[in-house]
């Protein structure tokens, strides 16, 4: 290669302008930043987020940041870390999932901290942000099979991403921009057990500490620090430990090997890593959530509700529900640690409980996941009644869709069968913003008034001219 992959990526990110984005790229862009700002009302309250601030409260600091909400300033290094949290928080934030998952708005926080250093306006704000959506949207098509299918965490991705974002902020020429990827990919491999059988608060803290690290990663890039060059592609570099590439070479080494869904041959697509760079913006292909549980559980829990809800179902009617998913989505939500979650972190990954309270309430919110609701003995009811089974044919439909069957028998012995191929919030089902306004009042409820969350969608929407000083300064409670 006559350029190494880091530099392709950062002449990309140091050279991309406000200008240079689509009207609709933008339009995408704030529709992301709103549904996240709202995500961060959700985790407002979570234990985790306020153990991270309290911690962060009693070390003190240079005043660099706002915390989201809570308006008290913060290093900028810290910052990073409490708002891609509380966006983060409540697994309500967007999603993307091709051969790998992610959620690019974990990374915002890294252009609103830095952003707020360097008192940027929020035309740069958004464009650091479509640099987040693109680089780690293209990392999810980069493994073939992805990090995820190798027992890894897609924080792997994200590492590579955020300081990218930061370094775009600060203003890193394209060596600093280089020597940042290096710093960061060199130390952030997050392995895949977070999001494994039991859950902790760790399920959703990896990516925001990978984002974090980011932003440290591009100060540390602006001091002068160096990092490896060939972090993705040279001796013993990302791809050569991950498999599947021949890093004296440089060139592909498809290798047969076994992962979490079998024996497959491992390799790279780097043209879809660094290929047609700014021919289209992947902004426009990422998806949002109608539900605050993990993506894989959407479709399965939509046509749980279409069948109790079109059928006047009721939780006592129940004798069995079958569910039929592709094999991903069986082994990451059918485990055993799923039926008696123990906490909200194993309740939102657990489809056995969702679709449990789903079938109980015939809806599923934030609420669906309180200590309460955790030992409704409602739930516990149905919850062993509910079956999942592994399809190969819907294995080989996904990513391109989310196949879900689920069939829900009665106790006097009707059938009722639904099945649908991607969820609401997909790109191709998305979501309005009467759905996204409806979104952000049950998760800003008991924090803002209706007249608040309405003039902070009004400023999202018409930010042009801002600076993110003022920007922050206007989300604080």
């Amino acid at each position: 290669m006559e350029k190494s992959i880091a530099r392709i990526i950062s002449e990309f990110a140091v050279n991309l302008k406000f200008e240079d984005l689509p009207k609709e790229v933008v339009e995408a862009t704030k529709r992301f930043i709103y549904d996240s700002v709202a995500c961060a009302y959700g985790g407002y309250h979570t234990q985790d987020v306020n153990i991270i601030r309290d911690l962060y409260k009693d070390m003190g600091g240079k005043k660099e940041a706002t915390v989201i909400g809570f308006g008290e300033k913060i290093p900028a290094v810290n910052a990073t870390l409490v708002n891609s949290l509380m966006i983060r928080a409540l697994d309500f934030n967007d999603i993307y999932w091709k051969d790998d998952p992610s959620h690019p708005s974990d990374i915002i926080p890294a252009a609103l901290s830095t952003g707020e250093m360097v008192g940027a306006s929020m035309e740069d704000i958004i464009t650091a942000i479509v640099l987040a959506y693109e680089f780690e949207m293209r990392l999810c098509l980069f493994a073939k099979p992805g990090v995820r299918e190798r027992k890894w965490h897609h924080a792997t991705l994200t590492q590579f991403v955020s300081p990218i974002v930061a370094g775009k902020m600060l203003g890193l020429t394209v060596d600093e921009m280089v020597n940042a990827i290096g710093i960061n990919g060199s130390h952030n491999h997050t392995i895949g057990c977070p999001t494994a059988g039991k859950l902790t608060m760790m399920k959703n803290t990896v990516d925001p500490m990978a984002v974090q690290a980011g932003v440290f990663a591009a100060l540390m890039a602006q001091k002068g620090f160096s990092g490896t060059e060939k972090v993705f592609e040279g001796k013993e570099g990302f791809m050569d430990a991950f498999v599947g590439w021949n890093a004296k070479a440089e060139t592909l080494n498809p290798t047969e090997m076994m992962g979490r869904d079998g024996l497959s041959k491992w390799s790279w697509d780097v043209d879809a890593l660094i290929g047609n760079l700014g021919e289209n913006y992947k902004v426009l292909e990422c998806g949002m959530k109608a539900f605050p549980t993990e993506a894989l559980t959407h479709t399965h829990i939509s046509c749980t509700l279409n069948a109790m809800i079109k059928n006047n179902l009721t939780y006592e009617d129940i004798e069995e529900v079958r569910v039929t998913a592709f094999a991903q989505a069986y082994d990451i939500l059918f485990d055993p640690a799923k039926y008696r979650p123990e906490s909200r972190e194993t309740a939102d990954h657990s489809l056995p409980y969702c679709l449990a309270a789903a079938i109980v309430d015939k809806k599923i919110s934030t609420q669906s996941f309180s200590d309460e609701k955790l030992n409704d003995p409602r739930i516990y009811e149905v919850i062993d009644k509910i079956k999942g089974e592994a399809s190969i044919e819907f294995e080989k439909m996904f990513p391109a869709k989310q196949p879900s069957k689920v069939v829900v028998k009665t106790k006097d012995g009707n059938e009722y069968s639904e099945y649908m191929e991607y969820p609401k919030g997909d790109p191709r089902e998305p979501m309005t913003i009467e759905d996204l306004d409806n979104k952000f009042a049950g998760l800003a409820k008991g924090t803002l008034s209706p007249e608040r969350q309405t003039a902070i969608k009004e400023m999202i929407f018409n930010c042009e001219g801002m600076t993110i000083n003022d920007f922050m300064n206007k989300l604080v409670i």
